[in-house]
């Protein structure tokens, strides 16, 4: 029997997906679940699983391409004494004078009009496909102006995102603003290879993780404004639970101690007494949210991705570890759906992995702040006893960095915020974690 693999919808704002990478070629045999393709979306770059066992016999759309959302992409045969393998290079159709109908478009050509503020149907240095052409010629958008989008598809090419995007910004802004105002300028290749000349210099492509990640910064920055936080927090106690019951926590839940769940759970308690952390701004309009859907900044081989472990106010420590380590795991395996990114209330950031002591991390918008955590270092400190002695002693310190929007958190909430986080970190309770 023939199974038709379509791309898959990711998440309720996906519609539509970029090729990657096949895994796997005509003919060769697979199983179901396994992974034989990875595709990109605008949020996060996945391996996609196979719906059957059988064979795939043909690779309909290749890799590079961007294609919308139930789009049949290849084929497998369940049955391999029927197997017949197409082993041709696949061939996506290019518009001549007239663009050829595509998955979810019309039959319908897309005729001219002779209205000068529409778009006309003619030979154009960029492609566009039939799906983008009929929102333009819907929209009133001429095609000088659409020649202007940045685009975020293959080889600058204009999504369906890319000019609904512009189309709100359009109604939103004034007159007299410039309509085109694309974060980072699209540049021709060639044309730098010119001036940055191989060997001295190598120009690389951002891909669609790190074009998104730098389009949500830039208007992170310029959204909020942002203050800074720091103090040092004594973790010694904690380090030495964790060093106690290390080996007998991989035993019994199969993975190892980190010390993620200890800050979560801490910055879950303190979002707690200090609600208006946990945020956000519409307008004029302040959005507090009764529940904790905590963000975990993670470093993966695509860039860096923020998996949310969603009402983490009603996990448990165990809960958390678990799934701090699922998120983690998932989110390098390229396992994560668009859906796992979305809907986040606080975010940490660990920049102490790498060796970083202090860091000043940028708010993961529409949230109002970001926790982030340096490396833990011993350090020699001074206690003062009961008695008003003072002695020193070698000390597990942490600096804890929180940034936050200073629209509706001033110093003095932040600093009480931050200064919760310390005090549950330094007096945690240990009855409450295995």
């Amino acid at each position: 029997m023939r199974v038709d693999v379509i791309m898959p919808k990711m998440g309720e704002s996906i519609q539509e997906g970029k090729i990657l990478r096949w895994m796997k070629k005509p003919g060769d045999k697979i199983e179901k679940e396994e992974s034989i393709l990875e595709i990109s979306t605008d949020k996060v770059d996945s391996e996609i699983p196979s719906p059957t066992a059988g064979v795939l016999t043909k690779i309909v759309i290749p890799e590079g391409e961007t294609v919308e959302v139930g789009t049949v992409i290849a084929v497998i045969e369940t049955d391999a004494s029927a197997a017949k393998v197409e082993t041709g290079a696949p061939v996506v159709p290019r518009p001549t004078a007239e663009p050829q109908p595509q998955v979810a478009v019309s039959d319908r050509p897309i005729e001219p009009t002779s209205r000068s503020d529409s778009v006309r149907q003619r030979e154009s240095n960029r492609f566009y496909s039939p799906l983008v052409r009929s929102i333009s010629k819907k929209e009133g958008i001429a095609l000088e102006e659409l020649d202007q989008l940045a685009g975020s598809g293959l080889g600058g090419r204009v999504t369906k995102k890319d000019i609904l995007g512009y189309l709100e910004r359009r109604t939103a802004r004034p007159a007299a603003e410039p309509r085109h105002e694309p974060t980072a300028q699209r540049l021709d290749i060639k044309e730098l290879q010119k001036k940055y000349p191989p060997p001295l210099y190598d120009v690389v492509q951002m891909d669609n993780v790190q074009l998104r990640m730098a389009e949500h910064m830039v208007r992170s920055v310029r959204t909020s404004p942002h203050v800074e936080a720091i103090s040092e927090c004594d973790v010694t106690r904690i380090v030495d639970f964790r060093e106690k019951h290390a080996d007998r926590f991989e035993r019994q839940e199969g993975f190892k101690l980190t010390y993620t769940p200890f800050f979560v759970d801490a910055a879950v308690r303190a979002l707690k007494e200090f609600p208006l952390v946990n945020s956000s701004i519409e307008g004029d309009k302040i959005i507090i949210k009764k529940f904790v859907n905590f963000g975990l900044a993670v470093a993966s081989s695509t860039g860096l991705l923020v998996p949310v472990i969603k009402n983490a106010d009603e996990k448990s420590f165990l809960g958390l570890a678990r799934a701090a380590n699922d998120l983690a795991v998932r989110t390098r395996n390229k396992k994560l759906s668009p859906d796992e990114i979305h809907g986040g209330t606080f975010t940490i950031t660990n920049f102490g992995v790498f060796g970083n002591i202090i860091g000043t991390p940028i708010i993961n918008q529409p949230q109002v702040a970001i926790l982030g955590i340096g490396a833990i270092r011993k350090r020699p400190v001074v206690l003062t006893d009961a008695e008003g002695y003072d002695s020193i002693a070698i000390r597990s310190i942490v600096y804890l960095t929180l940034a936050f929007d200073h629209r509706i958190v001033d110093g003095a909430l932040g600093g009480r915020f931050l200064g919760q986080v310390v005090s549950n970190l330094e007096q945690y309770d240990f009855s409450r974690t295995f």
